[in-house]
């Protein structure tokens, strides 16, 4: 591979990334407009929750196949299919006379995003010098970060000024941009072997069963108890799956997955590190702004707009960290990372019970520092402890992981918080708060350890 970076590749990846940008927009932006849906529709909160649930069940499900259509299809016709499929789906969205036709629209987004999210890192990683992966890698985890970041925002803004439906109405000419970009570079990029390998159906229908069994199980236990079938029997399906397709992808000449991978000791701590930090990443962005409004008596704009600075600051970290591994290794800037969000949390742990809104401003923006110089240096390190050939597994893991945790991340928090000031009859409401935190912080120490316990690979 040539050390130089050129400009096809750079137009592949931003193609890809524009599309994935509109998908993680997307995603997030919806969760504004619960209420206005609810009302327009006359649905309750529990079937408008679908809006969300459904589409990050189908992004979880559809990512781990991307090994399989790698090696079954050309870069090029996965970026058109998953490209046409999102502008369909954005349309249904856009003029859905029902919220049936609502839901089967995020249905059909989810499908176009979960094909789109793994390809550009794919992209990224089959295109890009040695010495530029880092900071590709970093570029690549900025578009979702960044996207993370806009979409409360954009959701906001343009449900109280033009309607719910032009959220889905101003994505579509993005798409058609990034549809342009990638029709004359993605063809110009290295395209892999084609292999004619049959689709494992068994294992579609387990993927399936196991993320419908853990997130509808995890997601039911804020509102039941942890015992009631409600929650127990989606998990006991789902773990029942996973054992069950882990044993038939361990088993299979041709598996959809390798999960075997993950018996790599160094990767496989690397997966726990990533996983950990989206659950951080969720956990804090559900915290801060419900203590924001329910204990400060803050309002719901204040909140979002203390967010949006270190959102805004860990996107822009991203590349500069992929750098910084690039000239000086993963460990440094990964460890400093880490440390910078325990610390953090430390401070918050210890403040619990009276934060201003001053201190959450000044702390999140430090996390979302220590994160953006952790994030993407997670997966590109983590990713070279595995031969060429099994990136594309590693890379479907990871991506997997990142959707799971998103998916789960909240409801474990929530659960904690309403848990803890239910059972607490001292009647004050920081205690669930401050539980959470610690929560969180035992979290950031067991991935400092896993990091710093990991020997860095020397190829």
């Amino acid at each position: 591979m040539k050390n130089k970076l050129s400009i096809n590749v750079l137009f592949a990846v931003l193609s890809v990334g524009v599309m994935t940008f509109g998908g993680v927009t997307v995603e997030t932006s919806m969760n504004i407009t619960f209420p206005t849906l609810m009302s327009e529709f006359n649905v309750g909160l529990g079937t408008v929750q679908w809006i969300t649930t459904l589409y990050l069940l189908v992004l979880s499900t559809i990512i781990p196949l991307s090994r399989f259509l790698k090696n079954k299809f050309k870069t090029y016709n996965l970026f058109l299919f998953s490209n046409v499929i999102f502008v369909i789906g954005l349309i249904l969205d856009a003029f859905s006379p029902n919220f049936f036709i609502l839901l089967l629209g995020r249905f059909v987004q989810g499908i176009g995003t979960g094909i789109a999210l793994p390809l550009m890192f794919n992209i990224i990683l089959d295109n890009v010098p040695k010495s530029k992966l880092g900071f590709m890698m970093g570029v690549g985890s900025l578009i979702t970060a960044s996207a993370s970041a806009i979409g409360p925002a954009f959701g906001g803004l343009v449900v109280n000024s033009l309607g719910w439906r032009y959220i889905f109405i101003l994505l579509i000419p993005v798409l058609l941009i990034s549809l342009l970009l990638g029709s004359f570079s993605i063809p110009k990029t290295f395209q892999n072997e084609l292999h004619d390998v049959k689709f494992d159906y068994g294992s579609f229908v387990l993927i399936i069963l196991m993320f419908a069994g853990l997130i509808i199980g995890i997601s039911n236990i804020s509102e039941n108890s942890l015992l009631s079938y409600q929650v127990l029997i989606p998990i006991i399906i789902g773990v029942l799956a996973l054992i069950i397709f882990t044993k038939m992808q361990n088993k299979s000449k041709n598996p959809i997955l390798k999960v075997d991978i993950l018996k790599n000791v160094s990767y496989a701590k690397y997966t726990v590190a990533f996983f950990i930090n989206q659950l951080i990443i969720l956990g804090l962005a559900f915290i801060v702004p419900n203590y924001i409004q329910i204990i400060n008596k803050s309002s719901s704009s204040l909140a979002g707009l203390i967010l949006l600075p270190g959102a805004i600051m860990g996107a822009i970290m991203s590349p500069i960290s992929g750098s910084l591994l690039d000239r000086m290794g993963a460990k440094k800037p990964i460890l400093t990372g880490i440390a910078m969000v325990i610390l953090s949390l430390l401070v918050l742990f210890t403040l619990s019970s009276n934060i201003s809104d001053t201190i959450f401003l000044v702390a999140y923006i430090i996390v979302m520092i220590g994160i953006g110089m952790s994030y993407g240096n997670l997966m590109t390190q983590g990713l070279s402890y595995l031969s060429s050939e099994l990136t594309s597994d590693g890379n479907a893991i990871l991506t997997t992981v990142q959707q799971f945790a998103g998916a789960i991340g909240t409801a474990i928090i929530s659960t904690i918080i309403t848990s803890i000031n239910s059972s607490y009859s001292g009647g004050n409401a920081t205690v669930g708060f401050k539980f959470a935190l610690l929560f969180l912080l035992i979290l950031g120490f067991i991935q400092f350890l896993a990091i710093i316990s990991t020997k860095i690979n020397k190829k």
